[in-house]
């Protein structure tokens, strides 16, 4: 009969301790040998499977670096933010801080002093994703380990590593990866304060959240219903203890994300850039509108209207994440984990208040359920990739829950646990073969893995149901072995697809294209460097940046080729989402905001050849030109390496440019060109564009193309 409360003292249920420790071994060199073979108390094959996922996880996120494109709007931030320390602090899009971009500015930090470090490039810029992607690995295998043992956080490890839209998002220069390396760093200091009962681990726990909150706003919240219940439930302190070190906590948090804010906010709107996507040129707009209840109630909202409801995942619902789009990008193991949480908490039922496991478990089942339902019912602007953030959740919930699952199977009643554990793997692996026929004729590697996944997943709940009557021990550990191969064949599948594929800078995903999202094989989208042959330029003389890879420098494109467009298409020609600028989507770092812009169409295009006539005749200005849209300055930006005014933000719906200010930076020499066309929208946009076709000098070579002097301002 299974015990459902837990032994009087702690026991490892990895099996027998094969290693002691000799007496007087734990010098310096013995430190160091652990490090390879892992705690003498830990199975002899745990550390090494460990450095092997490592290993694994390291090869998936940094293979091929040349082909990795990253995000031009975030990359042309980081590059100005080289130039500028202004712009560095406040995430400004261009070198003179004329806007900033619509997230807050952490992400940028981190990739920025990589790129001051080591030089501005490819490998530069995702190098710290490529760290933190492997120690979010790292980070969560230790979180199960110590609570389930060695078996389940090596399948926990295995699982978030395999997560197909977690090596696509870490292959990139989108913050995510980094606010899931922070959301588990907050983790791992809220399951000590639970432990301990002590308040610095939690108040270390609001900061961690705090500095994901500069990183992604409001997404890095999703987790802290489930932080402070679990707090509040199962620390080990008394109650009143509890709620003053939540208090505290609570200070911490709000302290750690609100400082950026506060001191931008507080710091005159002449002296700073204007932030992107707010309405009202504050940070505090951009948390609660765009990047707040924007992203949840999308255009209906009355407040955080800027979401504008675009959607690149699919129909907002509850079968969001099974769909044709998002399917195989988070969704094989959801199955077996919502069976295997479930069935844990029941085992733990009668467990004491502070029970370590059923804490762990409340922790990542709440991960897991809060960021199901936020991302499933959004119906303001949601990309595939933003679903990394639940990976893991999912992946500690396979490995700790499956490992109690296992044992239950094993030792409990077959009447009631004899049939839990084949259930669960039976509905995930069936899911897999599903997901894996939505992509039959996309290649061999999808066909084998759905081969093995219905072979290996048939064999394992066979083995299970006739090893567990028949006694045969062994027969179930190979089965469950074969469990493990049939949830992972198609992630595996995914995952390498995405690693050996170039990526789409804007919106990442992996495995084959399923006609929607933009999806697959680092699909076509917006937002990409120019490419190109020019000779290689400096990165810290102010000349262009280079080190796109493959032999390419970055944001140079061929001679006499097309840069960027204002009309809305990328650089390679095809249409942002596959719509122009203003049409009904739109893709890219700013996350798909939709809307006119002045200069947004019309077929005004900014070439090559007229950034050759810009720099030639900039005469001192600080901006190279202004143009519309951030992602036709982003890539003007990295093709030039001169700062460039982005008047509307991203979709041009912005109010960062009025003629007064234009007046003002042209009078002083700042700005001497200008973009604009007929398609603006909007009365300030509009009364711009009436008055530089009046007093401004076309270049006739450029259509759409002005030049402003000091004598045109009346």
């Amino acid at each position: 009969m299974t015990t459902l409360a837990p032994p009087p003292s702690p026991v490892r249920e990895d099996g027998p301790r094969h290693r002691v420790t000799p007496p007087g071994d734990g010098g310096p060199a013995a430190r160091a040998r652990r490090l390879f073979t892992g705690a003498p108390d830990d199975p002899r094959w745990a550390r090494p499977a460990l450095w092997a996922i490592l290993v694994l996880a390291t090869v998936l996120y940094a293979w091929n670096l040349s082909s990795i494109t990253g995000n031009t709007f975030y990359d042309a931030a980081v590059y100005s933010g080289t130039k500028s320390w202004k712009a560095f602090f406040f995430g400004a899009l261009d070198a003179g801080s004329f806007i900033t971009v619509d997230k807050p500015p952490f992400a940028l930090w981190v990739m920025g002093l990589s790129a001051r470090v080591f030089g501005y490039g490819t490998w530069q810029l995702t190098l710290p994703m490529v760290a933190v992607g492997t120690g979010s690995v790292a980070l969560l295998y230790r979180l199960v380990k110590r609570d389930f043992g060695a078996v389940a956080a090596t399948v926990s490890a295995l699982a978030l590593t395999l997560t197909p839209i977690t090596v696509a998002i870490t292959r990139d220069t989108n913050p995510d990866p980094i606010l899931v390396f922070l959301m588990l760093l907050g983790a791992a200091a809220l399951l000590k304060a639970v432990r301990t009962g002590r308040l610095m681990p939690l108040v270390w726990s609001g900061v961690a959240i705090g500095f994901a909150f500069n990183t992604k706003m409001m997404q890095a919240y999703v987790v802290l219903p489930a932080f402070f219940l679990v707090y509040l439930w199962a620390a080990n302190a008394s109650l009143g203890k509890r709620l003053r070190n939540l208090a505290a906590g609570t200070v911490a948090l709000v302290v750690s994300s609100a400082w950026w804010m506060v001191v931008v906010d507080l710091i005159p709107a002449s002296s700073r850039p204007y932030i992107g996507g707010s309405t009202d040129n504050t940070v505090w707009d951009l948390v609660i509108g765009y990047n707040g209840f924007g992203r949840i109630f999308g255009a209906s909202s009355s407040v955080g209207s800027a979401g504008n409801g675009a959607s690149f995942g699919g129909e907002a619902g509850l079968y969001r994440m099974f769909n044709t789009i998002m399917g195989g990008q988070i969704s094989w193991l959801i199955p077996f984990a919502a069976i295997a949480l479930v069935g844990g908490l029941v085992l733990r039922g009668r467990a004491p208040r502070t029970d370590a496991r059923r804490a762990a478990l409340m922790l990542w089942g709440g991960w897991f359920v809060l960021h199901y339902l936020t991302f499933a019912l959004a119906e303001g602007t949601f990309h595939p990739y933003y679903v990394t953030a639940m990976a893991p959740g999912i992946a500690a919930l396979a490995g700790a829950g499956g490992v109690m699952l296992y044992d239950a199977f094993r030792n409990g009643s077959a009447a009631k646990w004899g049939w839990v554990l084949p259930g669960a793997v039976a509905a995930s692996s069936v899911w897999a073969v599903v997901l894996l026929q939505r992509v039959s004729g996309s290649g061999t590697l999808y066909t084998v893995a759905e081969i093995v996944a219905g072979v290996a997943g048939a064999t394992s709940v066979i083995g299970l149901l006739v090893g567990r009557f028949t006694g045969r021990q062994r027969l179930t550990v190979v089965a469950a072995l074969a469990a493990v191969v049939a949830l992972l064949a198609g992630p595996a599948a995914y995952s390498a697809s995405a690693a050996t594929s170039s990526t789409n800078g804007t919106n990442p995903t992996a495995g084959p294209s399923t006609g929607g999202g933009m999806g697959g094989m680092g699909g076509g989208g917006g937002g990409q460097r120019p490419s190109g042959t020019s000779g290689k330029q400096g990165t810290n003389s102010g000349e262009a940046p280079s080190g796109s890879g493959g032999g390419q420098e970055m944001g140079q494109p061929p001679s006499g080729s097309s840069g960027t467009t204002e009309s809305g298409t990328t650089e390679s020609g095809t249409t942002e989402s596959g719509t122009s600028e203003s049409g009904s989507t739109e893709s890219g770092s700013a996350e798909g905001r939709t809307g006119g812009g002045m200069g947004g169409g019309g077929g005004t295009q900014v070439s090559s050849a007229m950034i050759t006539y810009l720099k030639k005749n900039q005469d001192g200005a600080t901006w190279l030109v202004a143009v519309a849209t951030d992602q036709t300055a982003s890539s003007i930006i990295l093709e030039s390496g001169e700062p460039v005014i982005s008047m509307g933000g991203w979709s041009g719906s912005d109010d960062a440019m009025t003629l007064a200010k234009l007046k003002s930076l042209v009078k002083a020499g700042k700005l001497h060109y200008i973009v604009v066309s007929d398609s603006g929208q909007g009365s300030s946009k509009t009364e711009i564009s009436t008055w530089v076709k009046a007093n401004a000098t076309a270049v006739s070579d450029y259509s759409g193309l002005y030049r402003l002097d000091a004598s045109d301002v009346g």
